[in-house]
């Protein structure tokens, strides 16, 4: 049971662990309904303690112990959760870990704040997933339904509940679209896929890569990794790229 912490966000009440230590610090971005109890974030706690160093989890609105609906959140809700956690809850040059969604939150940051980083660690990143991934995926009865009421369930691997794709979701994603450009980022980047990840495939995370302009850019395919590359062998190769940063 995490002692979570509330901070004011844009839109509520936002919850949040800080382990305290030296730099530079991690903050961890969460992906598409995930709070911050799931492995991966806990591991990275756990691993803070014992190394000492500062990190920072949350929940975005909408989320975990946050405040918010779900459904009344997109991307530009949780991106400006997220700067309100790094401007408010850290100091100093901080190391991104995005996980799924969270990855293409860390880009927006990086884009952002680019004078905050220190580096990133991408999982399973899915940026513009909400084109890519969801819309591209729809036939034409489903994308006319989605404008027509605003919003559609689909099955989720993760949840007894549905996943609810808004059209505000859609729209606002399209507006925060990154991989038609470079992206410049003046910090090492490592990137941790799974080739047998059936909800973002392993070439969509190469597109990331195709896209970054790195001085340091280390991409890690696990041949039988799935999305939420949790194993143990996972969350070691997740503690080395941190730790390879700085």
């Amino acid at each position: 049971m995490i002692a979570a912490r509330h901070m004011d966000g844009p839109k509520g009440r936002l919850a949040y662990e800080r382990v305290e230590g030296a730099g530079p610090g991690v903050v961890w971005l969460g992906g598409f309904r995930s709070d911050m109890t799931g492995t991966k974030a806990s591991f990275l706690a756990d691993w803070a303690r014992r190394r000492e160093r500062t990190y920072v989890r949350f929940d975005y609105s909408g989320h975990g112990a946050s405040d918010g609906a779900f459904e009344d959140g997109c991307i530009s809700d949780w991106t400006a959760d997220a700067l309100a956690v790094l401007d408010g809850l850290t100091a100093g040059p901080q190391i991104l870990v995005g996980s799924s969604m969270g990855g293409w939150i860390a880009t927006l940051l990086a884009r952002a704040r680019p004078e905050r980083l220190a580096g990133l660690v991408y999982i399973a990143p899915a940026p513009d997933f909400t084109e890519e991934l969801f819309w591209n995926s729809l036939d034409e009865d489903d994308r006319a339904r989605l404008e027509r009421e605003g919003r559609l369930e689909l099955p989720s691997d993760y949840a007894p509940e549905p996943d609810v794709v808004t059209w505000k979701l859609i729209e606002d994603g399209r507006r925060n679209r990154v991989l038609g450009a470079p992206i410049d980022l003046a910090v090492p980047v490592r990137i941790l896929q799974g080739m047998k990840d059936t909800d973002v495939p392993w070439r969509h995370a190469m597109r990331l890569a195709e896209t970054i302009r790195s001085p340091d850019l280390l991409v890690t395919l696990t041949g039988d990794g799935d999305h939420r590359l949790s194993t143990p062998a996972d969350l070691a190769r997740l503690a080395a790229s941190v730790e390879s940063i700085g």
